[in-house]
């Protein structure tokens, strides 16, 4: 029977019902605090957003932060919300005072509904604003006025938002202070001469943007950072001796990590400045960006950002107001850098040379590249030969003929270490749609090593020709590229440098979802009757608790490589009932700092992680083996 729709079916809800039916509409993702990007720390940076709009209309130069494990306070010392409206201002929609231009101009808070989300999407919400003398406040229970008040006061100027996060909402959530910290090093960043005093710890830039520049993301740069100021831009140019293209990127204060228009024509804008001042016609733009550092930001009137992160500029126009629309951005980036960066360049003629040295290296590194690539493949009897290689009958790229449709998405290639293990892989293998490549031993650590000198490793370089990907993705030979390392420190490693080598020169690979980490069982627990083969801990003590019960004799095997599983064994676990993770990278991660940390100079924050995960897996070992 179909159901019934009639005007019992129309349902109006409450302002706080709706945001918290369709939280994702507002915050994005909930989460339990493990990422970045969870809701919580949306909750706390859209309170923060209200603080540090009014530093830039010049009221308030502290903000104080106050964190727990699952509450957060924010204090500042601006004009305070008008105390007749406190409680409207929280809790009643497009509701604001940044649709007054005369009130706030170029802030990141705009359509009125962040402190609103706040308090629906909290179990405990309290503001008070504190102007002439007096205080008003009110009391929310997710979004649910309970009490409230107008009384004299003796405190300053400003305003107070303390909140706790519906843990029915946000499950088993937890603030972690390495995000808060790092929201906060980015309004600092980005509002020179602000201080955030968190957890009663004072957050100072003197210098601004050129201190994120100097301490995050070019602690030694090829020469002495290029900072250029105008009006509502400002712009910092330098490189890395190596590594990746790296940006930073803000619209009014605001981290925009997903870019947006403001980077692209920041990219546009930077490589056609130096391609003309240079005028050489072997230089590309990917030359001019080969480990390139950029940051950017602007001031702009009503910026569009996407979604309630505001991760990303998607304004076409600097300002657009009753119909009248200035300059484009691109074209207001454009006219700032070529007229700026090409008379910096002039002048500084050091810098000038220091550049073009730089592009002159990513040339030849190009150029060696290529030569090694275009050499990468070799014919043999007519087929396709690799040394490392046991390959498959069906190939991904084949898509595109529309044969051999029924395996397309299974063609998968297990990369592996050492005789042993390759030759169980091989032997369990389907032959139809899965492949082998063998490594031997470890690469080069790809991470602190130029491309033509990593890709120098032979085996890299048949990697790369066995995934068909030294061109680009559309000669990709194999839907899944799975690493089958061995589950000990050795394999660990191995994964790690294979990965840092597809994360630095092929990303696009992880990117699309083609890379994955097969999971084989860690441990086997038998008697003489049955065996259970475990890939977790977890599941290690359940099988054993099991099996004893009928067999007191029971054992447990801990696997340390792939070569001690039989052929038998392995079949299974790589067939249907396969578990490989795919590998995934996580919106605005950034991979140039990740890597830096696992594989860059080796630093006593690494070694403490090492340390304490040695630790960890020391005690994991011993239990109930």
């Amino acid at each position: 029977m179909a159901n019934t729709y009639n005007e019992d079916s129309i349902r109006t809800l409450a302002w706080n019902e709706h945001i918290r039916e369709r939280a994702g509409m507002y915050i994005g993702q909930l989460g339990s605090g493990e990422d970045e990007h969870d809701g919580i720390y949306v909750l706390l940076k859209e309170i923060m957003d209200n603080s540090v709009d009014e530093f830039t209309m010049g009221y308030g130069k502290i903000i104080e932060v106050n964190i727990t494990e699952k509450s957060a306070e924010v204090r500042d010392y601006g004009r305070g919300i008008p105390l007749g409206s406190v409680i409207k201002a929280v809790s009643t929609l497009n509701t604001g005072g940044r649709f007054d231009d005369s009130v706030y101009q170029k802030t990141i808070g705009l359509n009125g509904v962040g402190t609103k989300a706040v308090n629906a999407l909290s179990e405990s919400f309290y503001v008070a604003a504190f102007r002439e003398g007096e205080t008003a406040w009110g009391r929310f229970e997710r979004g649910i006025l309970v009490d409230s008040g107008r009384e004299r006061s003796t405190e300053k100027t400003g305003t107070l938002v303390r909140f706790t996060p519906d843990p029915t909402k946000f499950v088993d959530y937890a603030f972690r202070m390495e995000y808060i910290e790092k929201m906060v090093k980015n309004y600092m960043y980005v509002k020179k001469g602000l201080t955030i005093r968190l957890n009663g710890v004072d957050y100072l830039s003197q210098n601004g943007l050129l201190d994120l520049v100097k301490v995050d993301m070019a602690p030694q740069p090829l020469y002495t950072p290029i900072h250029l100021v105008g009006d509502s831009i400002e712009v910092i140019i330098t490189h890395n001796p190596s590594g990746p293209a790296t940006y930073a990127s803000f619209v009014n204060g605001q981290n925009t990590y997903d870019g947006g228009t403001h980077v692209a024509a920041f990219k546009e804008a930077v490589a056609k400045c130096l391609l003309s001042f240079y005028n050489n016609k072997k230089y590309t733009p990917e030359d001019c960006r080969d480990a390139f550092v950029g940051v950017i930001s602007i001031q702009m009137q009503e910026p569009i950002l996407k979604g309630q992160h505001k991760s990303r500029l998607t304004s076409d126009y600097m300002w657009e107001k009753r119909g009248q629309t200035g300059p484009t951005v691109r074209s207001f980036v454009n006219e700032f850098i070529s007229k700026q960066l090409n008379d910096y360049l002039h002048i500084h003629k050091d810098i000038a040379d220091s550049i073009e040295n730089k592009i002159k290296d990513a040339v030849k590194e190009r150029e060696e590249i290529n030569e090694i690539r275009n050499s990468n493949k070799t014919k043999k009897s007519g087929s396709f030969f690799n040394a490392n290689l046991n390959d498959c009958r069906v190939h991904y790229c084949d898509r595109r003929t529309k044969a051999n449709e029924e395996f397309i998405d299974l063609t998968s290639v297990f990369i592996t270490e050492g005789k042993s293990a390759s030759g169980t892989v091989n032997k369990a293998r389907n032959p139809v749609y899965q492949a082998v490549f063998s490594i031997r031993g470890k690469s080069k650590n790809s991470f602190k090593s130029s491309e033509a000198k990593v890709i120098e490793n032979v085996e890299l370089r048949n990697l790369v020709g066995a995934l068909g990907i030294s061109e680009g993705l559309n000669g990709l030979r194999f839907n899944k590229v799975i690493l089958a390392t061995d589950a000990d420190n050795d394999g660990m490693h191995i994964r790690m440098l294979l990965m840092t080598f597809l994360l630095k020169y092929y990303r696009e690979l992880v990117e699309t979802g083609h890379v994955y980490i097969l999971e084989t069982p860690l441990f086997r627990v038998k008697n003489k009757k049955e065996s259970k083969y475990c890939f977790t801990r977890e599941e290690k003590d359940a099988a054993f608790a099991d099996l004893v019960k009928r067999d007191s004799k029971t054992e447990i095997t801990r696997f340390k490589g792939l070569g001690e599983i039989s052929e038998k064994e392995f079949k299974d676990f790589i067939g249907d009932n396969m578990r490989a993770e795919q590998v995934s990278i996580h919106e605005g991660e950034d991979i140039h700092m990740l890597l830096t940390f696992y594989m860059g100079q080796n630093t006593y924050e690494r070694q403490q992680f090492i340390l304490r995960e040695m630790k960890s897996e020391e005690e994991m070992e011993g239990t109930n083996i």
